[in-house]
């Protein structure tokens, strides 16, 4: 056989796209992944309010007590990418149940744990489950909705889960944890889960994939999953070893090496796990480093601010939840009320640019947030403000997933969703040392607790401002609409 045949592998036929759905079906379908999303979005903000009664009961050390986000973290962010691919070759809706089903075990088995290894370890099971259903979403959903109008309500309506239901389980976990016990805030995961697999079933369209063979790349697997994992291990622990420590730049240098490595790698790969033409599109960069920065600003708002009700202002667990309400509506009337037509009408970039105007704003209000501040007066204006998240996100995932692809629908969905962790992560390995290295200077200096910890959180809300504020130049410049000829 000549030596040209055997370097080259048959290409795999297309699976036949089946019958559009009915509009109600599509719906349907759009209904459960939204509840999906919604799960996994509750249990990432839930968890952070019952942090202190899970210390208390479990008898974590405050090291320790970490890893209960942590090793959710680390497999959710490092398996994204993966799991959005292999999506795409068993097909998105075998993804979708198995990672449901995987997530709604795992909080089974986190609601009753009894010691702190068995909840760290179901919180990494969480976390794998979340991955595989979450990464998979978004591409079953452009696939679903082929027309533009269409396209942008569902996307407004999905991402209205996001971003309210990060601030809803706040208001949850405080509620549940004040009136039963932090068991709970996991087991309310049971139902939903539940009947999203029940309605899954018949709602979601069934689609074979590519077949393993069209990227089968073991190699490649192993370099992106061993790569993301190691550098958000390096993030997430900063805090315990400092960012200049030898095991923070190793790890650091590590992980930039193997995702080097798998980018060689795909570049050079008959079947390559992850086609780097997803990466060609300047819009799709963009739109996903616009959303690292963001995500990474917002952590200041969502969890430092939460810290500063309760450290500062002494609120409980349901009181805090409860004052963070405003910007969950806000958002959800934004997202599901106007961001859709203003997107139709404005285009995109330029109500992303609103949204990320109105959250540099609220940001910037926290600058200035006495230590007995009035809620009506100090925080109110903050959290309506907030409504901006409800038209950056819609916008920022029509951009973030405009250039996929039948082929890549999955992998796309995967790479946003990761951008979105690293993320997530960085903004609290940044922020929260920086504000705890600002809160003990200020304690050096003679100040009180409250008025050291504002001083932290001020330069925390700083830092965030001026994210968002790099992540609007990145909006202008990269978003740009190209010129016609």
């Amino acid at each position: 056989m000549p030596a040209t045949l055997q370097a080259t592998a048959p290409t795999p036929a297309p699976t036949p796209a089946p019958p559009a759905p009915r509009l109600r079906s599509r719906w349907t379908a759009l209904a459960v992944l939204s509840t999906g999303m919604l799960m996994t979005v509750l249990d990432g903000s839930i968890v952070t309010v019952a942090m202190p009664a899970i210390q208390n009961d479990l008898g974590f050390t405050p090291a320790g007590l970490s890893w209960v986000v942590n090793a959710y973290l680390i497999a959710f962010g490092s398996l994204l990418l993966l799991a959005g691919r292999l999506g795409d070759l068993i097909g998105r809706k075998r993804m979708f149940l198995a990672g449901t089903a995987v997530f709604t075990a795992a909080s089974l088995l986190a609601g009753l744990a009894g010691s702190p290894a068995l909840l760290i370890a179901a919180r990494f099971l969480q976390g794998v489950g979340s991955a595989m259903a979450s990464s998979v979403s978004l591409g079953i959903l452009i696939t679903l909705f082929t027309g533009t109008r269409e396209r942008t309500r569902a996307i407004a309506v999905f991402s209205f889960t996001g971003a309210a239901g990060a601030s809803l389980g706040q208001v949850l976990g405080g509620v549940l944890t004040d009136a039963l016990d932090w068991h709970w805030i996991f087991f309310i995961n049971l139902p939903i889960g539940i009947a999203a697999l029940l309605a899954a079933l018949p709602a979601l369209p069934s689609d074979r994939g590519l077949g393993l063979r069209a990227g089968a790349d073991a190699i490649g697997a192993v370099l992106v999953t061993a790569g993301l994992m190691t550098g958000i291990y390096a993030v997430v622990t900063v805090e315990a070893y400092g960012w200049t420590s030898a095991h923070t730049l190793g790890l650091g240098g590590l992980s930039l090496a193997l995702l080097a490595a798998f980018t060689v790698r795909q570049a050079r790969a008959r079947v390559p796990l992850m086609p780097l033409r997803v990466l060609r599109s300047r819009t799709v960069v963009g739109a996903n480093l616009v959303q690292m920065l963001m995500v990474a600003a917002l952590f200041s708002f969502q969890i430092l601010l939460a810290l500063y009700l309760q450290r500062v202002r002494g609120y409980g667990a349901a009181e805090t939840g409860l004052a963070m309400l405003p910007a969950a509506l806000s958002i959800g009337a934004v997202s599901l009320g106007v961001s859709a037509r203003l997107n139709a009408r404005f285009g995109e970039r330029a109500v992303l640019l609103a949204g990320l105007g109105l959250l540099t704003a609220g940001l910037g209000l926290l600058t200035r947030l006495p230590v007995h501040a009035d809620y009506v007066t100090d925080l109110l204006p903050v959290m309506l403000l907030a409504s901006g998240f409800g038209l950056a996100l819609p916008a920022l995932t029509a951009l973030g997933m405009s250039g996929a692809d039948e082929r890549d629908a999955g992998l796309a969905s995967g790479l946003f969703n990761t951008t979105q962790q690293i993320g997530m992560a960085l903004g609290v390995a940044v922020l929260s040392t920086l504000a705890a290295s600002r809160t003990g200077s200020l304690t050096a200096a003679g100040h009180t607790p409250a008025e050291s910890l504002t001083g932290g959180y001020h330069l925390a809300f700083a830092l965030g401002a001026a994210l968002l504020l790099t992540a609007t130049a990145v909006t202008a410049t990269l978003l740009r609409r190209p010129r016609t000829a």
